[in-house]
């Protein structure tokens, strides 16, 4: 049974763990040839094993203008093409942190990672499609950057901006048959989600389910994503199913920010009952 990307050859940054991995497998099972480009050796190693031939793996710092070059390079060099970027690639910064305490270098390395890197990315795999026939550019976006709260500033604005980079880069390069989307995920069940990504490993479970519990009661769904549900969209949106869409940001968030999940009117009728009673 033929997949939704036979043919297709893939970069998926970030591709090592949580949804990277997911997405890299996806688009294996789907018929792509991915290369997988992180900083993470051993786990992106060990991936690139399981896959075969389908996947390779180069080391890839993405916010170095330089290997990001070489990257798309040594993608066309590997496997003869490159129809897919997806840049994933991401750092939250210091999420238990506060804005007045946290120094430039968190700042500098979120944004570098988080907007530089698929800005970049764009720019080399962007020259190559246009030149090539199109193709398609994705970037992970997420839904912090969509409303305000406490923590990960730096990501947050960074994530806007993505967005933002997104909408351009889809009227620019649209005339060249490329198409531009972003993927928003919600609260998704990876160490990163749950700002947990320095907690040694006999704490991270039982730690883990603490904050998918936290996050759970913002969900209409009622359930925390899972990588593989993000995969899923990025294979639809990367694939000929997808050939009329381009510049829109896909929310993948069980409903999060479709609005307020309290039940106020609710609370409010209890409110005036409790009112009136009060008042005979």
């Amino acid at each position: 049974m033929a997949g939704q990307l036979d043919g297709k050859v893939a970069i998926i940054t970030g591709g090592a763990q949580g949804i990277g991995a997911a997405c890299v497998q996806k688009f294996v099972e789907q018929g792509a040839r991915v290369v997988i480009a992180d900083i993470l050796d051993q786990a992106a190693k060990e991936l690139t094993q399981n896959l075969g031939s389908a996947a390779y793996y180069r080391r890839t710092d993405v916010s170095k203008a330089g290997e990001m070059e070489a990257l798309v390079d040594e993608t066309v060099a590997h496997f003869g093409q490159l129809d897919i970027l997806f840049s994933n690639a991401g750092v939250m910064g210091e999420p238990q942190g506060n804005f007045l305490d946290e120094d430039f270098s968190t700042f500098e390395r979120t944004i570098a990672v988080d907007l530089l890197g698929p800005m970049l990315g764009a720019r080399f795999a962007g020259a190559y499609m246009a030149n090539n026939g199109g193709g398609c550019i994705l970037t992970t976006a997420s839904t912090s950057a969509l409303y305000g709260g406490y923590g990960i500033v730096p990501y947050r604005a960074a994530k806007a901006g993505v967005i933002g980079m997104t909408r351009s880069l889809a009227i620019e390069l649209g005339p060249h048959g490329i198409r531009v989307n972003t993927i928003s995920p919600g609260p998704t069940k990876t160490a990163m989600s749950a700002a947990m990504d320095n907690v040694p490993e006999e704490q991270l479970a039982a730690l883990m389910d603490v904050s998918m519990e936290c996050m759970r009661g913002r969900m209409p769904l009622g359930r925390i994503g899972l990588p593989e549900d993000i995969a899923n969209a990025a294979v639809f949106l990367a694939s000929d199913l997808a050939a009329q869409i381009t510049g829109i940001d896909l929310r993948i968030d069980g409903g999060e920010t479709a609005g307020n999940v309290e039940n106020t009117l609710a609370k409010m009728q209890a409110g005036f009952a409790t009112a009136l009673q009060n008042k005979q």
